[in-house]
This record gives C-alpha cells, structure tokens and sequence, in this order.
C-alpha cells in the first residue's frame, strides 16, 4: 500500500490528499510536522531529500521503492492506475487545458501567496523557501507577492463569470489546485470571495464536496 507523507495543516499535501480521495486510492499516512522541523529530520531526509512534503512512496517500482515527491507526479500517477474520476481531462485539448491553468495557478496565485507568508512569517525567518537549505527573508517580494496576488484574483473572477468549473466543463485537477490555493489566501488575510461572487459561487460547491473536508 502508498505510503503518503502528509502535514495536515499545510496547503501542498492538501493537494495530493484531495486527488486521492477524489480517486478512492487507499493509502497509509505518515504525519511530518513542519511546525517543529520534522522534515529536516534525518529520517524524513532519507525518504524525501528535497524535505518537503507531500511525499508518496510506492512499492512498485521496477527496482524497488518509489518515492514520488511533488503534485504534478503524485496526481500523474494515480490518473494513471485510477483513471475514474478522471481529473486531468481525457481528450487532448481537455489535458491541455487543465495542464494549462494549473499551471497558471501555480505560478500567479500560489507561488505570491507563498512570497507573501514566507517573507513576512516571524517563524519563517532564514526559512523562506521550502527545502534543505536556509534563505533570507526579503520584505520587497512579500510585496510584490501580495500585489500579484490580487491582479489574478481579478482576472481568476472574470474567467470564472458564467462557468462552473476552472478549466474545462467539469471538476478537474485545476479546480483543486484553485480550490487548496484560495484557502492558503486566507493565511494573509486575503478573502478570495469577497467582491467577487463567481469566485465565491464556485468555492460553496467546492466545499460541498466530501474531499475538500479533509
């Protein structure tokens, strides 16, 4: 069985955690807790050198263990040995459009909200990129993080005005990718929904669902 290593708390594994479940993969979990620096650990090294999480470790690998280590591989993975629900879209230009926006939503939304806590955070202090090794805080990008931020949201309300779901015409791996992002908003004190009722319409039927209550 997977064994997939999680931080309840932290939007990134929420990611995974909901492409499983939307899947209805069985999986062991492994609590890290990045609050105490858990994921600098010699242990959780030897498991995941890059000491982030989420973390997945397969035993079905040609030579062994596998251990899959950020969203893109964990959810190309389980769309390939779970393909219903389908999440990455099944014609090509479906993949491509999922492909598309979360890509997009990592890059605009996540990535600034990211900028913003990491160089603002008084526990993230000489912490402020993920990984092995300790970098500066730099106030300025926390700035240009937050300014970022709500230029997507306006654009993010526009493109959702009409529709239901992100990117193509049903729940897909955008929709969660979008979904775990607005909430982290929150951690700035960003409300996503407010002035924003596309936004806020498509969010109430996120949160309806069973995965998203993990």
């Amino acid at each position: 069985m997977p064994i997939f290593y999680d931080f309840t708390r932290a939007p990134s594994p929420r990611r995974a955690r909901i492409v499983l479940a939307e899947k209805g993969i069985a999986h062991e979990v492994r609590q890290v807790d990045l609050a105490s620096g858990a994921q600098l650990s010699d242990e959780y090294r030897a498991i995941n050198p890059a000491c982030t999480v989420p973390a997945l470790v397969l035993d079905d690998g040609p030579n062994g263990p596998v251990v899959l280590t950020d969203n893109a591989g964990i959810a190309a993975w389980a769309e390939a040995v779970q393909p219903d629900p389908p999440l990455l879209g099944t014609t090509p230009v479906e993949k491509a459009q999922v492909a598309s926006w979360v890509s997009k939503i990592e890059g605009e939304c996540f990535m600034a909200i990211a900028e913003v806590l990491r160089n603002t955070s008084k526990g993230m202090i000489d912490r402020a990129l993920p990984g092995p090794n300790n970098y500066a805080q730099i106030p300025e990008l926390a700035e240009r993080g937050r300014a970022r931020l709500l230029h997507f949201l306006d654009r993010f309300e526009a493109h959702m005005t009409g529709r239901d779901w992100v990117a193509i015409d049903r729940f897909s791996l955008a929709d969660i990718t979008a979904g775990v992002a607005l909430d982290f908003a929150s951690w700035i004190k960003v409300d996503a929904n407010e002035g924003r009722p596309a936004i806020a319409a498509w969010r109430e039927k996120l949160a309806g669902r069973v995965s998203f209550g993990l």
